[in-house]
């Protein structure tokens, strides 16, 4: 069972990617195999609206995005992570979410389980989970939970004890879901 962290912040070592980390650990302790993706760390262009995916089901531009679509078409779990920016998901997380309308048409992801990880400086998590639970709904993904925390300055989130647990629980969730399918 392969569970795939993106993590769409653009801090490499802040709050956001401490969180993933401690979602990650929490499937890992269940048996799952783990790998952390950095949307940071690639090149994925912005969806131009050709719609050519709609008749191929694959997107026709050729980036970093090809890759991650091959990880998140072999993962069974998919734990998505940004930090809130003016009350909803980092840019990082928009693109993303906008280039996996490639996979859309034919529910490539459906059924796949999906986690929310979402860390403010001090408000907005809620309706930054919102255009994430979108992205798991529009894919008919099935929803494993959800954690959010708090934390400005980096590696600040450690101090909320709650987020932590909560970003575990949803590791665990993930995966308790996966082997109930």
């Amino acid at each position: 069972m392969k569970v795939i962290g993106i993590l769409c912040s653009p801090r490499r070592h802040g709050n956001t990617a401490i969180l993933i980390q401690e979602a990650l650990e929490g499937a890992r302790e269940l048996g799952a195999e783990v790998e952390l993706l950095n949307i940071t760390d690639k090149i994925i262009n912005f969806c131009d609206g050709c719609e050519s995916c709609l008749e191929t089901g694959e997107c026709h531009i050729n980036d970093d995005m090809q890759e991650i679509y091959i990880k998140l078409i072999e993962s069974d779990g998919i734990i998505i992570a940004t930090p809130v920016y003016f009350w909803s998901v980092s840019a990082q997380a928009k693109i993303f979410i906008d280039r996996t309308y490639a996979l859309f048409r034919q529910r490539k992801l459906r059924n796949k389980v999906g986690g929310i990880v979402v860390v403010a400086a001090r408000a907005g998590c809620s309706s930054a989970c919102g255009p994430l639970r979108a992205f798991l709904q529009r894919h008919r993904m099935i929803e494993g939970g959800t954690a959010m925390a708090y934390g400005w300055k980096r590696g600040e989130v450690e101090q909320d004890e709650h987020g932590l647990r909560e970003a575990r629980t949803v590791g665990r969730a993930v995966v308790r879901a996966i082997q109930r399918l």
